[in-house]
């Protein structure tokens, strides 16, 4: 067996996506770059620990956690979470946001001023708007304003994004549509916290820096890893924690979050690792209308 490498996830910046490994090794993902990896047959996912730290027991994980860590690490990784409202007390700028996945897929959310965008890149947002900058707690006041009087949710599913992100609208305007739509809806509402600055609605679209435009659409995902199986192909997009890969069955869709806690080693040439086509277990989109928020509009 070739060295084998554990995967640390997929970061966003700048100059776009990067994987990052144990030890602080990183890969920068280009579209077009081939890419083949398999499990090593016979190994084990194991909890990858949480914030900074290791899993004291070496906990063996289910192959479908998107977290990827044991009860307890879980605990420890949620309790100093702004998203999991964990903290009141951050002095920092927040924004509240809106963000668009796909027809009828509308959320609000909050995130650090001194972030930018990059919370939106991670999501896989289509396209946002910012809504306003205050302290943290106006933000989630805000944040729940537009759920309890708009129906507007904070999470959607990454396997409903997934989903309509293979059959997105092609203009930006068409894309930006529903954003200006909610932001409207939004701004007329009474019982905004005074502490928060409304910003003007200036949709920012994603499709190109994710790679999406003109790129062939997914029918479906990899639904988990498992020991011994592999994935290989050409690297056509990235959205969030996802990366689309053009297989030989066509354009399958990895979460990355899954390869957390494997052994991961380097595949090639033919055989049942062939680096064309996806061993992994493998779920079928089923793209309509039952995705849509009821009562948003």
């Amino acid at each position: 067996m070739g060295q084998a490498w554990k995967c640390a996830g997929l970061r966003w910046a700048a100059e776009g996506p990067v994987l990052v490994w144990d030890g602080g090794r990183r890969s920068s993902l280009v579209w077009g770059k081939r890419v083949a990896f398999g499990v090593v047959e016979g190994g084990v996912r194991r909890c990858v620990g949480a914030r900074g730290y290791a899993c004291a027991r070496g906990v063996v994980v289910s192959g479908r956690s998107t977290g990827g860590r044991c009860e307890e690490c879980g605990r420890l990784d949620r309790a100093h979470s702004v998203a999991a409202d964990r903290v009141a007390d951050d002095p920092r700028p927040y924004r509240v946001y809106l963000a668009w996945f796909g027809p009828g897929l509308v959320k609000v959310g909050i995130t650090a001023a001194e972030r930018g965008s990059v919370r939106l890149l991670e999501q896989g947002a289509v396209c946002f708007t910012w809504l306003g900058v205050g302290p943290l707690m106006a933000a989630r006041r805000t944040e729940e304003l537009l759920r309890a009087a708009l129906r507007v949710p904070d999470r959607i599913p990454y396997a409903v994004k997934r989903a309509v992100r293979a059959a997105l609208p092609d203009g930006e305007e068409e894309r930006a549509c529903e954003i200006r739509e909610v932001y409207g809806r939004a701004v007329e509402l009474a019982g905004w916290p005074e502490s928060l600055e409304r910003e003007p609605c200036q949709p920012v679209d994603h499709v190109r820096a994710f790679g999406l435009a003109g790129a062939p659409a997914a029918f479906g995902e990899v639904s988990e890893l498992v020991a011994g199986g592999s994935v290989g192909g050409e690297l056509v997009a990235a959205a969030g924690p996802d990366v689309h890969v053009a297989t030989r069955a066509g354009v399958v869709v990895l979460d990355t979050r899954l390869m957390r806690g494997w052994e991961l080693v380097p595949v090639g040439g033919a055989g049942p690792l062939s680096p064309v086509s996806p061993e992994f277990p493998v779920r079928r989109f089923d793209v309509g209308d039952g995705h849509r928020q009821d009562g948003l509009f």
